[in-house]
């Protein structure tokens, strides 16, 4: 399988889990109703707040190359999988999950890297996670 049907094919599982990690979350806590605590209030304004940030960079207009416009959607979209793995870490209580977070900020910074050298960009440093 070519390399960069490989890396959409796992950048868009990979966001999906995260997505739909978010979403399980949202749903939990909305039941909670007023008893939510402050931690879980602060995992779902980050999450929010990453979710926001990834759909507005996301929205990139088209250049006509369509390798760049390509890199200038995903990396927002890998960003936010990162600042959203970063919510779980600081919020989160379970091992897996944590695993699971600690694994994507790290291949999503790679494959971050790699598209920025696949079109020669010279900023290979990722953006800094939001704290």
């Amino acid at each position: 399988m070519n390399a960069a049907i490989r890396l959409v094919l796992r950048a868009t599982v990979c966001g999906a889990a995260v997505l739909s990690l978010a979403g399980l979350c949202a749903a939990s806590s909305s039941d909670a109703g007023p008893s939510r605590n402050s931690e879980e209030g602060s995992f779902l304004s980050e999450n929010d707040a990453a979710m926001t940030k990834m759909m507005a960079g996301m929205a990139a207009k088209p250049t006509g190359d369509i390798d760049r416009d390509f890199v200038a959607t995903m990396i927002p979209h890998h960003q936010g999988a990162i600042d959203m793995a970063m919510a779980e870490l600081r919020h989160g209580h379970n091992e897996q999950l944590r695993r699971i977070a600690q694994e994507i900020v790290v291949e999503q910074q790679q494959e971050i890297v790699a598209m920025r050298l696949a079109v020669h960009d010279s900023n290979t440093v990722p953006a800094p996670m939001s704290h």
